[in-house]
């Protein structure tokens, strides 16, 4: 089920589809899981590879960000990710603080600042994060933080999401690539 590259989505907002909670999560979707999110900076980064500075400032659709926005977005999203989960580990189903990624995503940094930044944060951001991943306990992956919007949201389903959120947003990037064949 959530091992389909794509739902053959037309969408450019959901190159790989939108993503799709599952009610019933296997050991098997949440190695799956964290090998996506061990795979995001090399995949990220060849996809951004040799493209030029207005190529990173193009949209990856019409209205949509930039490859630049995106490439700091994932760093921005995903360091809250990672922290979430570790509120998950250490407290009682904390209630942690959403974000407005739209706002974040106009702020000065993510307009300009060079790819390399988010890109090196990315590498070692995940490396530390698949390795707590790699070691979490069947009772750790079942822990929970609340969102004040989404709800209890265990760590396996927060993975699955960013697992997902890794794959949707580097396809953001190959597509726009395919499109305007670069």
């Amino acid at each position: 089920p959530m091992h389909s590259a794509s739902d053959g989505s037309s969408d450019p907002r959901y190159p790989v589809g939108k993503h799709k909670p599952q009610a019933s999560i296997s050991a098997e979707d949440r190695e799956y899981a964290t090998e996506a999110i061990a795979l995001l900076p090399e995949n990220l980064r060849n996809a951004v590879d040799g493209l030029n500075e207005a190529q990173i400032d193009t949209p990856y659709r019409e209205g949509g960000w930039t490859v630049r926005q995106l490439v700091h977005h994932i760093a921005d999203s995903h360091m809250h990710a990672y922290a979430r989960i570790r509120f998950a580990l250490t407290e009682n189903e904390p209630t942690i603080r959403p974000y407005n990624e739209q706002t974040w995503a106009v702020l000065h940094d993510a307009m300009v600042a060079p790819l390399e930044w988010s890109l090196e944060l990315i590498e070692s951001l995940h490396a530390r994060w698949v390795m707590l991943l790699n070691h979490l306990t069947p009772a750790q992956w079942q822990r929970a933080y609340m969102h004040p919007e989404n709800g209890r949201t265990t760590i396996e389903q927060a993975v699955l999401l960013y697992a997902w959120h890794s794959r949707h947003h580097t396809a953001h990037v190959t597509h726009l690539r395919s499109a305007r064949d670069w």
